[in-house]
Parts: structure tokens; C-alpha cells; sequence
């Protein structure tokens, strides 16, 4: 079994009087996560599913004294894709605020229908994780650094879903299936969606701008819609946890460009499977783009397991003097280039030098990964 870097964290903060909640995208084993902790735990467990429609009766009618009766002995209880229930965060806080000793571990796979509901009910009383995909440190712990560097390439072509990491010659049909509806099934369902079909040409459309600066209204134009739908959409792929923005630095320099930003997938095997992609590197035009949304992906992963905040951007000027990621953390700035194919080492633009004399740069190439996505020591 592969163990995820989130496990020991969730269990330190078990029975703090707080309920814990999991996010994340649909497959990326959350239920298998919070299963695995319950077992571990050694105490007697309860796991409802928010896809019973008895469950979301039992919620729906939440009175102490009934969920007293329904967990009886059991002071641990997942609730799974709790999203389903309606009015989940005012139950959950009923448990919390009445049934102290009862653990509740909620996940769901849509933050804008499960966050909606929870935080303002659960305000002081949650402590929230965000699970990713599986991750290159995740994947290096469980078979060695050596074993995961030869497998780069197939990450940055199939990426690292569990299901598609644990069933070698399955990747392309399974990936084709999971970048299918089941993925954004949770935004298919919702009322305001009424174009799944402009969904698709939408993220189809990102998947081949992957590492350019997205402009809305020329995305307006190549779907057959207006800038305003493409807003609405893109911020419900990124809360389905599909796609992460990243937006410009600029602080110092008047000719910084301020207000872009760029589109990435939390997964490059989900963006191949979007373009219908699966061509070795060596083959295709778009490695360096995928080297970039691989390893951006993969920092954030790193950080934010570790329960790292630092900021992330990109920083570019009028005259294209550009900067892969940019890190901001304390007044601290780090600078990142991205090389594939690492011939000679690049230096930092002379405006951005000028503009930020104190910041570090560092150049990630395959043969040194390991020094941007494993923590030191």
C-alpha cells in the first residue's frame, strides 16, 4: 500500500474536539486515506456514504439524541462524499458541539458544494486537507528515488492518480475514462451547468495553452461563448480541483505584467487524456510545457502536504523577460527555471535582478528533481 504524507498528520490531530475534513478530486483516495486511518486508530468505527439516500435522511433529521442512538459505542465516523447531504455542516457541528467524544472525518470532491456548507457552521470547529493526486515524494518513499526518476516521463504523460499508478498497461483506457464525466461529475450535476459540452471544449482549450498566459475573452471566442461563462467555468474546474491558476508577480517594475495569469493541471496524465495525448516526449512539441505543469504541480503537492503556504506565481515583462515560478514566503523570494533538456544554466533577467536583488534562483532539470520535491534532511 502507498502510504500518503497526510496520514500521520490527520491522525496527530484526531480528538481535538474539531471534525476534519478532507477535499480533493473524485479518485484521489480520499476514502481509501480516511479507511486506512480508522483502521489504524484501533477503535470501533462507523462509515456512511452521502450517496444513501438513507444517510442524507439520517442528517437531514439530526437531533443529538437520534445520533447518539444511530453511532451507539462508536466514537469515530466517516462521513463519505458528504457533499450529497444538504445542511452537512450543521450536523457535523450538532456532533461536534454535543457528541464530544465522537470523531467525525468527512470527505467530499467539490469544494464549492462541501466548503459552502461547512464553513460558516463549522467556523473554530474543523481542521481541513486538501488530497492530491499521488505525489512524486509520496511515490519515492514507497519505492525508492532511484525506481521514481526513471519513471518521469510516464508521470508527465500518465500522471499519478492511484488507479492509473497501481495498474501498469491500463494507463491510457482508465485515464480516458476517469477525464471523462465521472471526473467532473459533481459540476455536471450542478444546475447552472448546461453545457457539458462547453466544458469540454473549454478544458480542451487550457489543455493546449498549457504554460501560456490565458486571456478570457479569446477563450470566449474559441469555445463560442462570453468572457463571463468562461469565468464561471474555469472557477468551477479549479473547485473541483481539475485546474490551479497562477497568477503574475509584480511589485516593483512598471512594466511588469500584473493582472494575467496561467492555467495548469493538478494532473498531467488528465490533460493528455484532454487532448487525447499520449505520444512519448520525444515525440511531441509540448514537453517543455509539460515539464513546467509537472513540476509546478508537484511543488505545490510538496508545500502543501507539508502545510507550507508559501505563494506561487509566474513573473513576465512587456519585453518578455519571463520567469517559470516565482516563490514568496516571509519576504523571502526564490526564483525557479524549468529545463528538460538542462545544456547551460540561465540567469536571472537583468530587469528582474534590479527589481529584486536579494532573491535566489534555482534551475530544475530531471537529473536534480529530487532537490525541489523532497524535503532536506
Amino acid at each position: 500500500m502507498i502510504i500518503r504524507q497526510l496520514q500521520q498528520t490527520i491522525e496527530q490531530r484526531l480528538y481535538k474536539k474539531k471534525a476534519i475534513l478532507l477535499f480533493g478530486a473524485r479518485q484521489t483516495g480520499k476514502s481509501t486515506l480516511a479507511e486506512a486511518i480508522l483502521e489504524k486508530s484501533g477503535k470501533e468505527y462507523s462509515v456512511l456514504n452521502g450517496d444513501d439516500g438513507d444517510v442524507r435522511d439520517l442528517f437531514m433529521k439530526a437531533t443529538a439524541t437520534r445520533l447518539r442512538m444511530v453511532f451507539g459505542k462508536v466514537k469515530l465516523v466517516l462521513i463519505d462524499e458528504a457533499q450529497r447531504i444538504p445542511q452537512i455542516g450543521l450536523a457535523i457541528k450538532l456532533i461536534t458541539d454535543q457528541l464530544k467524544e465522537v470523531q467525525v472525518i468527512a470527505t467530499g470532491s467539490s469544494s464549492f458544494e462541501l466548503s459552502g456548507q461547512v464553513n460558516e457552521p463549522l467556523t473554530g470547529r474543523k481542521y481541513e486537507f486538501m488530497l492530491y493526486p499521488l505525489s512524486f515524494g509520496e511515490m519515492v518513499n514507497h519505492h525508492g528515488l532511484l525506481e521514481e526518476k526513471r519513471l518521469i516521463e510516464h508521470r508527465m504523460i500518465y500522471g499519478y492518480y492511484p488507479e492509473i499508478v497501481t495498474s501498469p498497461g491500463e494507463e491510457k483506457e482508465r485515464l480516458q475514462l476517469l477525464a471523462g464525466s465521472y471526473l467532473y461529475k459533481d459540476l455536471l450535476m450542478m444546475d447552472n451547468i448546461k453545457k457539458p459540452v462547453l466544458l469540454e471544449k473549454l478544458l480542451r482549450a487550457l489543455a493546449l495553452q498549457l504554460g501560456q498566459e490565458v486571456n478570457y475573452t479569446e477563450l470566449g471566442q474559441l469555445t463560442g461563448t462570453d468572457r463571463k461563462t468562461v469565468e464561471k467555468y474555469i472557477d468551477l474546474l479549479e473547485k473541483a480541483f481539475v485546474i490551479f491558476q497562477l497568477p503574475a508577480y509584480a511589485k516593483n517594475v512598471r512594466n511588469e505584467i500584473r493582472k494575467s495569469r496561467k492555467i495548469y493541471f493538478y494532473d498531467c496524465g488528465i490533460r493528455n487524456a484532454v487532448t487525447g495525448n499520449f505520444t512519448p516526449l520525444n515525440s511531441r512539441s509540448d514537453t517543455g510545457a509539460l515539464w513546467e505543469n509537472f513540476i509546478i504541480a508537484e511543488r505545490i503537492k510538496f508545500l502543501r502536504n507539508a502545510g507550507n503556504d508559501t505563494r506561487l506565481y509566474f513573473w513576465r515583462t512587456t519585453q518578455q523577460q519571463e520567469i517559470d515560478l516565482v516563490e514568496e514566503d516571509n519576504g523571502k523570494m526564490n526564483a525557479v527555471e524549468f529545463k528538460w533538456n538542462r545544456k547551460k544554466n540561465p540567469r536571472l533577467p537583468l530587469t528582474f535582478r534590479g527589481a529584486y536583488p536579494d532573491a535566489t534562483m534555482q534551475v530544475v532539470s530531471p537529473e536534480n528533481i529530487e532537490d525541489f520535491l523532497l524535503a532536506k534532511g
